[in-house]
């Protein structure tokens, strides 16, 4: 690991805020929407954001996931969404709970009330809670609108209906405001979810994001995908003296030592920046087995200008993994293991480490 790295991290970690108030801006870019009492349903509404922000917020620029997934789950028609699952893959495999920790919404919403000053609580005795969100996420997002519905085989949407406090924070309290009629449909359920919400924002004042930790199902899933990620922490042990700062600091009751990549690690990078001996990065290099030794490796690049298309790449490849294509782009296609052969084949030197 270099300086740059380190570098990298620590900045990063430091812009942590302005790239959560930056994402929470462009995935509700429709502010005068809030003013007028309506919901945005323009065509970018059909694609879904990474982070949990509700369909009916005014000034919601796409879809809610977790949204999306029950209502393809409760159609009468459709009872598997491979767009939003693809999607949900997609991400969880780049960017895995990084997602939570610096595009989320309601994730820097809970950031900002745990700022307010008072005492704080550690959950580090309450882990077990963690697994609750697996739950909710079986039963509430997939079990409950894929088997409860009506007459018409439609189900409703679980979670987002009487769990999700996003929706009544980012929904129906501000086009309660700006709607009449909305105002007046208002009954038990949504005394219900402002119940919900207090009680999330009082215990976000007094623990580190416990909605994250407990509740989200979006969560859950991204976190399913956090050793396989690309985008990891890596622990240098060569560098590392055991003082346990990284643990210490870190508000999601991660040992980051033992488990750099664990599912509640959110990516936020405090670990790194407190390492005294560098030891921590977030970073997106591949760890690959080479005759019996993990050697450390970024991705391999390509340069059209360089290359004259000869192939042997493709024949120098032991696994047979690659082939060529008819795309002057990318002409070389297929699943590389990192093994290097073919930057050490090309006369031109057309590909390389990244």
């Amino acid at each position: 690991m270099d300086k740059r790295k380190k570098s990298l991290s620590g900045q990063t970690a430091g812009m942590r805020g302005w790239i959560q108030a930056a994402a929470t801006l462009l995935t509700n870019i429709h502010i005068p929407n809030f003013f007028k009492g309506k919901i945005y349903q323009g065509n970018a509404k059909t694609v879904c954001v990474p982070g949990l922000n509700c369909y009916s917020c005014p000034a919601a620029t796409g879809a809610c996931p977790i949204g999306a997934f029950q209502a393809v789950i409760g159609s009468s028609r459709f009872k598997f969404s491979y767009y939003v699952t693809g999607f949900f893959i997609l991400l969880g495999v780049t960017l895995g709970r990084f997602i939570c920790g610096f595009l989320c919404p309601f994730g820097w919403f809970q950031d900002l009330l745990h700022k307010i000053p008072g005492k704080k609580f550690s959950t580090a005795g309450l882990k077990p809670l963690r697994y609750l969100k697996y739950i909710i996420l079986i039963v509430f997002v997939i079990l409950l609108p894929l088997l409860v519905t009506n007459s018409i085989g439609m189900g409703d949407p679980f979670f987002c209906k009487y769990i999700c406090p996003q929706g009544v924070l980012e929904g129906a309290i501000p086009l309660s405001l700006g709607n009449a009629a909305i105002r007046s449909a208002l009954g038990k359920l949504f005394s219900w979810k402002c119940f919900i919400l207090i009680t999330v924002v009082v215990l976000s004042i007094l623990f580190y994001r416990p909605f994250c930790k407990w509740i989200c199902p979006l969560g859950a899933i991204y976190s399913l995908f956090n050793k396989v990620s690309l985008l990891n922490i890596k622990v240098e042990e060569s560098k590392c003296i055991g003082c346990g700062q990284c643990s210490k600091v870190c508000k999601m009751d991660v040992d980051v030592v033992r488990h750099p990549n664990h599912t509640e690690c959110i990516r936020c990078g405090a670990c790194a920046s407190s390492c005294p001996n560098n030891a921590l990065t977030l970073d997106t290099e591949f760890e690959i087995n080479k005759d019996g030794t993990l050697i450390k490796r970024p991705r391999i690049q390509y340069n059209p200008s360089k290359c004259d298309q000869c192939g042997d790449c493709v024949n120098s490849c032991p696994y047979n993994m690659l082939k060529t294509t008819d795309n002057p782009k990318l002409p070389i296609a297929g699943f590389c293991t990192l093994c290097g052969q073919c930057i050490e084949t090309c006369p031109e030197k057309a590909l390389s480490y990244k």
